[in-house]
């Protein structure tokens, strides 16, 4: 006798959670459980509960603020659970009520019909790094606000530096020669320069933490591989491994792209096509750090004494895509631009190949890894 199936769904909030369950075949029951306490000890009661009817168990939810905590504990006991993107989640047209109740239901009844695709689940390593990594996005957003803040509280008086570029030690120097008028303008600068001074140094701090931490990292081998990618940084190469896990989990670098939002929007019909901008969807901490990598393919193709120490110790594979990948992405670059096309544009197309690339150097070093 085939055993009975019970599909899970859970509505998770701060303080909440919503419960529907499913029983297997077309004609099961989709009914609503109620709403228990947000904490695991809750939950881990009304699974002991479920457990007694004898059914199969099959858990999801939402990915959101919570994190992968109730993924984890239920993976960990041997339940299957999966965690959905709310931005996949198929939804009736002309539907107009939401609520806890209604998307427990919801969700139930889709797991159930098979229709619902489970996102990628890091491991705990591999979050503890991402966090790194974001914590360090999080610095340089304060950092670029704080230098924002200063430099208008100057314009504002009058004062413009002259030099080439600002935050080198002759602009540094500059701050410090200046005397405000009054005496509360000069405690609102010199705290306005305290503040940037601060950040900087925060960013500096978890830079250092992220290079001094992915040495133990089990993916450090990847990382260290799509170095040898130009304008591919520690901290790039970090975050995109970070937020992305194992590259060769994607069955093509067409996918990796996709999943990343670098590939144009489309909206066809008949013999009409219309393609728009990028798609945006994804992972966006990714597509960030690879639109700033791709500026660096303005320049003509060479291997830099920074790049040259980067390739040291890489297999030879590697070292052949990461040339490819300056000589195909230099030239192209300079072609687009001589086409006409925006800046923009051109970084933005060079980063979707620079994507396929390191999916490429991925999967050259994955029987070494």
């Amino acid at each position: 006798m085939k055993k009975r199936i019970t599909f899970v769904g859970l509505d998770v909030h701060k303080n909440s959670i919503d419960i529907a369950l499913a029983d297997s075949g077309r004609d099961g029951e989709v009914r609503s459980y109620g709403t228990i306490g947000g904490d695991l000890d809750s939950l881990h009661k009304v699974v002991r509960k479920l457990q007694g009817t004898g059914a199969t168990l099959r858990f999801v939810y939402e990915a959101g603020p919570c994190g992968y905590e109730i993924y984890r504990s239920l993976t960990n006991q041997g339940f299957d659970c999966i965690v959905v993107a709310p931005s996949l989640i198929p939804k009736k047209s002309g539907d107009r009520i939401k609520n806890d109740r209604r998307d427990a239901l919801n969700l139930a009844r889709l797991h159930r019909a098979g229709e619902l695709k489970a996102i990628y689940v890091p491991t705990v390593f591999d979050e503890a790094m991402r966090d790194l990594t974001r914590g360090r996005e999080d610095a340089v957003k304060a950092q670029r606000v704080s230098r924002q803040t200063l430099l208008s509280f100057l314009l504002r008086h009058g004062h413009r530096y002259s030099g080439k570029s600002n935050w080198s030690q002759a602009h540094m120097n500059w701050l410090a020669d200046i005397k405000m008028p009054h005496p509360a303008q000069q405690i609102a600068f010199q705290e306005y320069v305290h503040a940037v001074k601060e950040q900087t140094e925060r960013v500096q701090r978890l830079t250092g933490q992220v290079q001094e931490l992915v040495s133990s990292w089990k993916l450090e081998p990847m990382v260290k591989a799509l170095q040898a990618l130009r304008g591919v940084s520690l901290v790039v190469a970090t975050t995109t491994v970070a937020e992305l896990g194992d590259l060769t989990r994607f069955d093509s670098a067409k996918q990796l792209m996709a999943y990343l939002g670098l590939v144009p929007s489309e909206h066809s019909s008949g013999n009409t096509v219309k393609r728009g901008g990028i798609t945006k969807t994804g992972n966006g901490h990714v597509r960030r750090v690879l639109i700033e990598a791709a500026d660096a393919y303005k320049h003509q193709a060479r291997e830099t004494r920074t790049l040259l120490a980067r390739l040291e110790g890489l297999p030879q594979e590697v070292r052949k895509i990461a040339w490819k990948a300056q000589v195909r992405l230099c030239g192209r670059y300079r072609k687009l631009i001589a086409r006409g096309k925006s800046r923009n544009s051109v970084i933005t197309a060079t980063a979707r190949e620079l994507a396929a690339f390191m999916w490429a150097i991925a999967c050259a070093i994955l029987p070494a890894s």
